[in-house]
């Protein structure tokens, strides 16, 4: 190697963790490209003063969250593309930390801000009338008195769906559908609760209220629409 590309300071991981740090900060820092090959095991080994045993466990674990492709008899390469792989891991770890629903919500309600903002940016005619379309289809199942828990839940996440395809953006998109994954538990119960109490036009009227600071391009009532959206799901949690 023409360069020490493994120059983090040492943690106090166990040896395998410390390897996939380094190999990924080194990817972060930009060392190491997309497409471009890692540095051998012997060569990972002798930057690093560890065994070689300890390197292909580290990069079977890199392979595994799809940050790393392997191609035999040519060697081990960063991957070039986004794979879904690489961020399960981060949502396994989220959802086993203890009591982890209140920080689920503060994250959600980050991104619902976040997203409108952009959205509003960037929404057009086009964009509004699907926005209205998942809300039409919400009506009407909300209208249904033989409507199921999974029927509102998925014309929810439609609805949802529609607004953040209004910004353009893969990676608050492909991030977003990760925090539905883990949201999913808890809108279930959300949803019993407005079954229970008859509340289901309240829950129409928040997804209205929504759906007008948008098509009105309303920034000043982005966060206290968001705050109010939260209505069912926070008392369930």
């Amino acid at each position: 190697m023409e360069k020490n590309i493994f120059d983090s300071p040492i943690s106090n991981k166990s040896v395998v963790d410390r390897i996939v740090d380094q190999i990924t900060q080194a990817i972060i820092s930009g060392d190491l490209k997309p497409g471009d090959k890692i540095p051998t095991e012997v060569e990972i080994c002798e930057s690093l003063h560890v065994g070689r045993n300890s390197v292909r466990e580290a990069i079977k674990v890199l392979e595994t969250f799809g940050v790393v492709y392997i191609k035999r008899a040519e060697g081990t390469f960063v991957s070039s593309s986004f794979n879904r792989k690489m961020l399960d891991y981060m949502l396994y770890g989220i959802i086993l930390q203890k009591d982890s629903n209140c920080e689920i919500i503060e994250l959600r309600h980050v991104f619902d801000i976040g997203i409108l903002y952009d959205a509003i940016e960037k929404i057009n005619d086009a964009k509004i009338a699907k926005i209205e379309e998942s809300l039409d289809e919400m009506e009407k199942i909300l209208a249904n008195k033989n409507a199921t828990i999974k029927e509102i839940l998925d014309t929810d996440l439609s609805f949802h769906k529609s607004i953040i395809d209004c910004t353009n953006n893969q990676l608050l998109s492909t991030m977003y559908d990760y925090i539905i994954r883990l949201t999913i538990p808890s809108r279930i119960k959300a949803t019993e609760h407005i079954f229970a109490t008859g509340k289901r036009q309240v829950f129409l009227q928040l997804h209205k209220q929504m759906f007008e600071v948008l098509k009105n391009r309303n920034k000043n009532k982005i966060e206290e629409t968001v705050k109010n959206h939260y209505m069912f799901w926070r008392n369930e949690n």
